[in-house]
């Protein structure tokens, strides 16, 4: 029987070309507004796989707007009280429920302090659409499964919209609009090498670097909560500042080598790892010939993130049942998480 994770991430595709085909003249005025707004400040807002989902939108605004983006302590404005200085701030936030209060109670503080806040949220009656003045929709659908998979891929092309939007961008626009087809094709490759190799195993790190780690840190939480697997996240240029102490033999790696300048670095961290024993899965695009697993690429790559995850997540899918777990019902977890 098809679990809820795999036939949600499964629909990505279409939940994404539903979502390109909306908004568009909604982004276009948010474009506008965010190039005549003068801001200093730029912050994310999110839990869990949304705030891998906003790691993954600061990226492209630092590296393509040249703003410094910081992740928020939500907890600053919930508990702290702390009188933080709003204006000429944007404050973006991410959520598929939108109902958290520590993600709500920041955006509304922002708001009334008269910064620029935009929620990228499907819940589009929640609490936090109704807070940020700018509420994009992402059009994923109601999703069942706990763990996030087509919501957080929703997420990832929202922010990367917003980006191309302000940025004017017609490559990365164009790019954009041809993800549903690359989601597609991402979801037939085969990565069931991976699954000999994680089956039987009791921890793994998860390597990316750059625009990758994002994808590297939402792949660690899912195996997490999918398949019980002490999984931790690291970008390659920090493994040899104290993780490596942990490789042993067998010692699992997943390593996201997606195209850009890290790449080379993670591809040449791969053999390194190998030689000191580690059990290497080097994801990386078809044109690497050490690669383990074929990453899909887009036709731009700073989209390649996105259809990275989604071959990771039909994997991950297999991989939990092959576990003997359920990866519709991981333990302790709810869909909707509320803290303060």
């Amino acid at each position: 029987m098809t679990s809820l994770m795999l036939k949600e991430a499964l629909s990505a595709a279409g939940c994404v070309a539903t979502q390109l085909a909306r908004d568009a003249e909604r982004y276009a005025d948010l474009g506008r507004k965010l190039r005549t707004t003068p801001l200093r400040t730029a912050l994310t807002v999110a839990r869990g796989s949304s705030d891998h989902a906003a790691g993954y939108c600061a990226y492209l605004i630092m590296a393509r707007m040249g703003r410094i983006v910081a992740s928020l302590p939500m907890s600053l404005v919930t508990l702290y009280k702390s009188p933080l200085i709003t204006r000429d701030t944007l404050t973006i936030a991410i959520s598929q429920s939108g109902q958290s209060p520590d993600v709500v109670e920041p955006i509304r503080y922002f708001h009334d302090g008269g910064a620029t806040t935009v929620a990228l949220v499907n819940d589009m009656d929640s609490p936090l659409a109704a807070a940020a003045e700018w509420a994009m929709p992402l059009h994923a659908g109601q999703e069942h499964s706990v763990a996030a998979t087509k919501s957080f891929i929703a997420s990832l092309v929202a922010g990367a919209r917003l980006v191309a939007h302000w940025q004017r961008d017609p490559e990365l626009t164009e790019g954009l609009e041809a993800l549903p087809e690359a989601l597609r094709a991402a979801a037939q490759l085969d990565w069931s090498p991976a699954l000999e190799v994680l089956a039987p195993a009791r921890n793994i790190m998860v390597v990316g670097r750059g625009i990758s780690f994002p994808i590297a840190l939402e792949a660690a939480l899912k195996l997490k909560e999918t398949s019980a697997l002490q999984a931790e996240a690291f970008s390659g240029a920090e493994i040899k500042h104290g993780p490596m102490a942990l490789i042993e033999d067998g010692y699992p790696l997943l390593i996201f080598a997606t195209r850009g300048p890290a790449q080379a670095s993670l591809v040449q961290l791969a053999a390194e790892m190998r030689q000191r024993g580690a059990r290497v899965l080097l994801a990386a695009p078809a044109n690497v010939a050490e690669r383990d697993l074929t990453l899909p690429t887009a036709s731009t790559p700073d989209l390649d993130p996105i259809v990275a995850v989604q071959a990771f997540y039909v994997m991950a899918a297999q991989l939990a049942k092959a576990r003997g777990l359920d990866p519709d019902r991981p333990r302790h977890l709810s869909k909707v998480t509320k803290t303060n």
